[in-house]
């Protein structure tokens, strides 16, 4: 159900200032058998324009090469945030990764499509009305690059992530309060929760970058990203009686990657 009250909405908007992160990682991939690879890989995150840790990141994953021009991929990801406000970890995330790429080549040129199926389990206490214990993310990333070059294949893509299972929000804004359809400030616990299908585009993701092979068994990759985010925030008490603020967040965040990959 949705409102359609002159002058009452139920969402604002709120800018939010331009930051930069860093992100480094390590990573090892061996080959199991023709076409089957196991993958395991270390990454630090940085932000607030490089002064703080955000977060670790301990990947683990298959991928299998189908034919020339299909690989698929099972991932699980170890994600451990770190608050620099009271030096301490938060609570750890798991996270389950299905992909599908699908490639084609042009001479010394490919591009590829990856479809991305994310669930990301959160741990520890957390306000489950204005977030799914588990959180449902799609990611589609088209990709071109160049193999011509001897040592250095540069690179380019876009990625969107889209939520799968964002809150669906019941209530109007008088401009004060958030309130019910009979103009109350609380009901029954979850009352402005429709559902949990919202779907919609949170980030838009876009990076250059080149890898370039050291050796025949090593190889580095630096890549320049840039991420417009779009978030709705939930802000609700405890109880599911009272919404708080409802606000979809905007604004863009600009990382620099560096990784080493070792493959035998």
């Amino acid at each position: 159900m949705s409102f359609d009250f002159q002058g009452l909405k139920a969402q604002t908007d709120v800018d939010l200032e331009s930051e930069f992160g860093g992100r480094i990682s390590v990573s090892v991939d061996k080959k199991l058998t023709r076409g089957l690879h196991l993958k395991l890989e270390e990454e630090i995150r940085m932000d607030n324009n490089f002064g703080s840790f955000d977060r670790f990141h301990t990947t683990i994953g298959l991928s299998y090469k189908v034919n020339d021009y299909l690989k698929l991929g099972l991932g699980y990801a170890l994600i451990n945030p770190y608050s620099s406000n009271n030096s301490a970890f938060k609570s750890s995330r798991h996270r389950l990764m299905l992909d599908a790429t699908g490639s084609l080549r042009f001479d010394d040129w490919r591009l590829s499509l990856r479809e991305r199926f994310q669930a990301t389990y959160r741990t520890g206490d957390m306000n489950e009305y204005q977030n799914p214990r588990t959180a449902l993310t799609l990611k589609s990333r088209l990709k071109v690059s160049y193999k011509g070059l001897r040592r250095l294949e540069p690179y380019a893509y876009v990625e969107l992530r889209n939520t799968l299972n964002a809150p669906v929000i019941n209530a109007i804004y008088d401009g004060t309060n958030y309130l019910t359809e009979d103009m109350s400030q609380s009901g029954e616990a979850g009352w402005f929760i429709e559902g949990w299908n919202g779907l919609y585009v949170n980030r838009v993701r876009g990076a250059i970058g080149f890898d370039y092979r050291l050796s025949k068994a090593s190889s580095i990759d630096v890549s320049l990203m840039g991420d417009r985010v779009m978030d709705k925030v939930v802000d609700a008490n405890a109880e599911g009686t009272k919404l708080k603020s409802y606000t979809r967040e905007t604004g863009f965040i600009g990382w620099i990657a560096v990784g080493y990959n070792y493959s035998f």
